[in-house]
């Protein structure tokens, strides 16, 4: 276990925060169900005990349950030991810190929390000396039945940017990575949450920042001058709003010295 990856803790509090889960964490009780088997419900299979076939993902929101089958397929893919975008995080710990978000909202908290950082920490390396395979499993049928991301419209709001980033977070580490056509409705679907989130990505930039679409809508991600203008695609300004500036496909236009230290910062969601 390589401790907390911040890139990772920076997304998934904004997820969290730009969701409406906040006032459900408290509430949500977890009921652990039977590992549901990727083929589950296919001729030829037949399941032992537990609940039927049809896992929670069959019954997901479109784009959190398609996001989520491609990053269990691509963590499959990869092996525990690929590297990931996340600082210090190999897939193995990145698979781990999904599922701890989902299934155990007692450690989860040291996302958000900073006093329950050590806890987080402890139910980490306990998800992470597991079988690899149990944890993609784990991430294909989702959330415990009583978990508040079983929720859809949680889950939408919550997972949809989650998962996107984390799948590049493995994608974009692999040196042979292109670059993913994602359709127009997708892209307006990550737009809408960056722009409720871009205050809170945005708040610790070195300099004024305006995130801006090729069609020309504009989130302010943090006031003050001079300002940097960065304009891509929703998907790719995600990711330079999500600290993954290296590989997000945007063009900064401003005052040079300002550019210079956009590029440079540590983060930008401090």
């Amino acid at each position: 276990m390589a401790g907390i990856s911040p890139s990772a803790l920076r997304l998934s509090r904004a997820a969290i925060i730009g969701s409406r889960l906040l006032g459900l964490l408290g509430s949500g009780v977890l009921v652990m169900r039977t590992i549901v088997p990727r083929h589950a419900g296919r001729p030829g299979h037949r399941p032992v005990g537990g609940p039927s076939p049809r896992s929670y993902a069959d019954s997901m929101s479109t784009h959190a349950k398609r996001e989520r089958l491609l990053l269990a397929d691509l963590l499959e893919a990869e092996g525990p030991d690929a590297p990931t975008l996340c600082e210090g995080w190999n897939t193995r710990d990145l698979a781990a810190h999904v599922v701890v978000r989902e299934r155990r909202p007692d450690a989860a908290g040291g996302i958000l929390i900073k006093q329950l950082v050590p806890r987080l920490e402890k139910v980490m390396e306990e998800f992470t000396a597991k079988p690899y395979e149990e944890l993609i499993q784990l991430i294909r049928t989702g959330p415990p039945r009583f978990s508040p991301f079983s929720l859809k419209q949680i889950d939408e709001m919550s997972n949809t940017v989650e998962f996107y980033v984390h799948t590049e977070d493995v994608r974009r580490a692999q040196p042979d990575w292109t670059a993913r056509e994602l359709d127009a409705v997708f892209q307006d679907a990550l737009w809408s949450r960056l722009e409720r989130t871009a205050r809170m990505t945005g708040r610790g930039a070195p300099t004024g920042l305006v995130l801006r679409r090729p069609d020309g809508q504009t989130a302010v991600a943090h006031r003050g001058t001079p300002v940097v203008t960065a304009t891509g695609e929703p998907s790719e300004l995600l990711m330079f709003a999500m600290g993954r500036r290296r590989v997000a496909d945007v063009q900064l236009e401003g005052d040079e010295d300002a550019i210079a230290k956009m590029r440079n910062a540590d983060e930008l969601g401090k």
